[in-house]
């Protein structure tokens, strides 16, 4: 059986129409549909006229509790069957792809998800401004999230997968995109994406406030803080600026103070500063029981730097004296390049045994 949860407010136009879409398009299937309403309006009396005509389809009414993330949740504790899907009720997901989803499931995918960015697919049922405010928010998301990453559409409220996905996630229902939530937590190794056509929202006016963009941060933040492999990061760059300090720091010190030569302040602050980040990431960044001793780890971080300048000079040069970019610019890129081979063979040399005792 196939469980469709839609979290419903105020839908109450909408409701008639996409129950007979729904209808149509899994003619033949086993399936229900749960709604999951907290309206202050007459939808609770039109969802309890469709439960009564057609008996997959029932109804839960919440009184003192309200928000998208956690009617969904509810609805997925509801569900009696093996595979789940969440829609919305304005009409702005197209029921008939219902069908073209399951096959999906069918062939082996554990998770799929529509998309507005495939080739074949589009956004125009949003307004301009709502497609930058989506915009913005799907690239910070990817920014943040590694898992997010894996796919084009991560904002969309429209997915389905088996239930085994869901097992284990302690979840954290703030905000609107319960998505998000489920690509960072769930238990899924095969994603499918087709594109589709998000459609004009029909009837009642968008639920997005600035409130709801408010708790969506607060959420992305949340998942980061609560995923060590997205967190690794984060606490890798700060650590890096932290070392930016501790090198103008020991600078001035040794050339003001000390009186050494520019050339030694610089040669021996970037090597306080390299060691300073070390023991910082050693402690912080890649913490637990560590296999090896921290003065192999610290070569190898010393290696990794160095050539990091490398790639940092490297860059540079490619693109300022081989393809005109500005040089501030271009040295801007070399030190993001630079940044992420830091990372990356730190992750998979320096700390490499370090990972196993992580919980990831």
């Amino acid at each position: 059986m196939i469980s469709i949860i839609i979290p419903t407010y105020n839908e109450k136009a909408n409701i008639p129409i996409l129950s007979r879409r729904i209808r149509g398009a899994l003619n033949g299937e086993a399936y229900e549909v749960i709604f999951v309403d907290d309206s202050t309006d007459d939808t609770p009396a039109v969802l309890a006229e469709i439960s009564g005509r057609y008996p997959e389809f029932r109804y839960i009414h919440r009184e003192r509790e309200t928000g998208l993330a956690t009617a969904v949740i509810r609805g997925f504790e509801e569900a009696k069957g093996e595979i789940l899907a969440v829609m919305d009720a304005d009409l702005q997901h197209p029921p008939e792809l219902l069908t073209e989803m399951l096959a999906s499931i069918q062939r082996g995918a554990e998770l799929v998800l529509p998309s507005r960015f495939l080739s074949g697919g589009g956004d125009k049922g949003l307004r301009f401004h709502r497609k930058v405010v989506a915009k913005g928010a799907r690239l910070i998301a990817q920014l943040a999230l590694k898992r997010v990453r894996r796919v084009t559409d991560p904002m969309s409220g429209f997915f389905m997968l088996r239930r085994h996905v869901l097992h284990g996630i302690e979840w954290n229902p703030i905000g609107w995109k319960i998505l998000i939530e489920i690509l960072v937590k769930g238990q899924y190794s095969s994603v499918a994406e087709i594109p589709y056509e998000f459609q004009q929202r029909q009837g009642e006016q968008s639920k997005m406030s600035l409130r709801e963009q408010i708790n969506y941060l607060r959420h992305v933040y949340r998942l980061v803080r609560n995923s060590p492999e997205d967190r690794r990061l984060f606490m890798f760059l700060l650590v890096g600026l932290s070392g930016v300090a501790v090198n103008l720091f020991s600078f001035g010190i040794l050339y003001s103070i000390t009186r050494f030569s520019a050339l030694w302040s610089g040669f021996l602050s970037s090597l306080f500063a390299m060691t300073s980040n070390f023991l910082l990431n050693d402690t912080f960044t890649w913490p637990g029981d560590k296999l090896g001793s921290a003065i192999v780890r610290y070569i190898k971080y010393v290696l990794i730097s160095t050539v990091g300048i490398g790639v940092n000079l490297v860059t540079l040069y490619l693109l300022h004296s081989r393809f005109g970019v500005n040089a501030l610019a271009s040295n801007a890129i070399g030190i993001a390049v630079a940044t992420g081979w830091n990372f990356g063979m730190n992750s998979i040399w320096t700390w490499r045994e370090a990972l196993r005792h992580v919980r990831i």
